[in-house]
């Protein structure tokens, strides 16, 4: 939820490449735009994302960037996708789409809010959504996904399997969707291990997939035997100290379990792409009410997934706990 720049360790150039075909007028950006349109029959309704990141990155913008693809491929929609590396990037983006007449556009972190509101006061013919925004007008929407119900259920299940009472857990910058999350995560540890403790850390970016490895290290030579992240691309660093430690991990954002599933127990999941395809539908029927949009665990878009290569590890005594605290979100009670 937010997102600064950032880069992974398992790289895909995807973004350093601008791809044109007979369907799309997009061009190559200074920012890298990489562009790509239905080959025959497109609709006339298009659809553009800007990321703060490299969609290889297997977690926050690869989420994005398999919504878009949902769009193009059920929607018979014209696509296009930008990595933005700095904010004096956002602006420019906004403005090259809007003027291409594309009829959404996405930005997937909240740093856009700003530059989102700007463009959308001069362009209202088209529709900005900010995921994880701060504000609306007239077709600028935030949306946003409780991402921090998944990551206390995820605390109930490693705080009824720790042994040492104590889990760590790494985020890039400090900011406040982050913090929030880490806070569900310790709600949920310290409620199934009373007396429980949550070491937390930032690496100051989501990119350094090494800085975040040593702050995971740091927290398991604190006693952490669990480990939870927020950090995208470095997110990929804790699960190498995870394994190296022989402790588990959580996935976030995306499912995870695949990446590296010796280590990760569980995956805090939003559905992303289903929003986002909802949302494109919607705009396309007219039927799109800008807002502050929310999305959580009882409407099915935010869910924990278990590793099925590890569910076995768990003790039926902490699965039922985990299942114990579902259910108390599905039923409405906070936590």
């Amino acid at each position: 939820m937010r997102r600064k720049p950032h880069l992974p360790v398992y790289r895909v150039l995807f973004a350093a490449v601008c791809i044109v075909t007979v369907m799309s007028s997009a061009s190559c950006r200074s920012w890298n735009d990489s562009s790509a349109a239905t080959s025959s029959g497109a609709s006339s309704f298009r659809v553009a994302l800007l990321t703060p990141g490299p969609v290889s990155d297997a977690g926050w913008n690869a989420a994005a960037y398999d919504g878009l693809q949902a769009i193009r491929k059920q929607m018979n929609s014209e696509v296009a996708t930008v990595q933005t590396t700095s904010p004096a990037d956002f602006d420019d983006a906004f403005r090259d789409f809007a003027s291409r007449h594309f009829n959404l556009i996405f930005a997937h972190g909240f740093e856009y809010t700003d530059a989102a509101l700007k463009a959308g006061h001069d362009f209202p013919a088209t529709t900005f959504v900010v995921t994880s925004g701060s504000g609306f007008s007239t077709n600028v929407a935030s949306m946003s996904f409780k991402i921090e119900e998944a990551a206390y259920v995820e605390g109930v299940l490693a705080g009824a399997m720790s042994h040492s009472g104590v889990a760590g857990a790494i985020g890039g910058i400090e900011l406040p969707a982050i913090k929030l999350t880490f806070d569900g995560f310790r709600r949920g540890f310290v409620s199934a291990r009373p007396g429980g403790r949550v070491v937390t850390s930032f690496t100051g970016n989501f990119d350094d997939v090494g800085a975040a490895k040593e702050a995971a290290l740091a927290q398991i030579s604190q006693g952490a035997d669990f480990l939870f992240h927020d950090a995208d691309a470095a997110g990929l660093g804790v699960f190498e100290a995870a394994r190296q430690a022989h402790i588990y991990a959580f996935g976030a954002n995306r499912n995870q379990n695949s990446v590296a599933p010796e280590v990760v127990i569980a995956s805090g999941v939003t559905s992303i792409p289903d929003a986002m395809l909802k949302v494109a539908r919607e705009v396309e029927a007219g039927t799109f009410h800008p807002g502050m949009i929310e999305f959580g665990m009882r409407d099915g878009m935010v869910r924990v997934i278990l590793n099925p290569q590890l569910e076995e590890k768990i003790p039926p005594e902490a699965l039922q706990k985990m299942k114990a605290a579902e259910a108390q979100i599905h039923n409405g009670r906070s936590f």
